[in-house]
């Protein structure tokens, strides 16, 4: 049987989990792939699934997710996880029409609450997926100059701090990196840590409002996606 088009792949995905893709491509940061199979059994860790995910270092998390889920059930299939991550096309509509198969062949047929399986968490459609280094760069001109603005300073907007903002991102990313691996290594003991956890938040909400205060003022959260 061959498999289905991506505009029926599509409509299937988006009804299933209560989301608004536009293109096969976005299911390359792995949230969707995860609660595709937490459709069939149920038991997904989905607070774990980072269903906004924007960079490939979360990607990658999500997958470790769903390779240990295959592993746990059995499923002999490999997971092309650096292919996907790349959110290419023709890779993710590959293993999109395969577990779409697999879907077929051991869904249960019970209604599926997508939205309450994953606690309401947001889920940003992905529009524009790039890599961390080039997260904000502009889309068109010259290259950002150098250091001349203060993270935070007055203009947002401007080329110096998308070059701070980068720069302090790649600095961030090892820590982050850091601190996820240990936390899935206490999980995989059945152990936990506040403290992480906590550090991982102020992390993730650095990296998403974009600027350190100089002199410990209250990050700006608005919401610029």
């Amino acid at each position: 049987m061959a498999g289905e088009s991506r505009a029926e792949l599509l409509a299937w995905l988006n009804e299933l989990l209560a989301i608004s893709y536009t293109k096969i491509e976005q299911c390359g940061t792995g949230a969707a792939y995860c609660q595709i199979i937490d459709s069939i059994y149920g038991d997904v860790p989905m607070a774990r699934v980072k269903m906004n995910a924007k960079h490939e270092y979360e990607f990658v998390a999500n997958y470790k997710i769903l390779q240990t889920v295959f592993k746990n059930k059995k499923i002999d299939r490999p997971i092309p996880v650096e292919k996907l991550t790349k959110c290419k096309m023709q890779d993710n509509l590959e293993f999109l029409q395969w577990i779409k198969r697999y879907w077929n062949q051991n869904y249960p047929g019970q209604p599926y609450d997508a939205v309450a399986r994953r606690k309401g968490a947001p889920v940003e459609t992905p529009v524009t997926i790039v890599p961390l280094s080039s997260t904000n760069r502009l889309a068109s001109g010259p290259p950002p100059a150098r250091g001349k603005t203060p993270v935070g300073g007055p203009r947002a907007g401007s080329a110096q701090q998308n070059e701070t903002i980068v720069n302090l991102q790649a600095q961030l990313r090892d820590i982050e990196i850091l601190v996820q691996t240990q936390l899935e290594v206490l999980e995989a003991a059945g152990n936990d840590d506040e403290t992480l956890k906590e550090i991982q938040k102020i992390l993730y909400s650095t990296e998403e409002g974009f600027e350190v205060p100089e002199n410990g003022g209250p990050v700006d959260e608005e919401e610029t996606f």
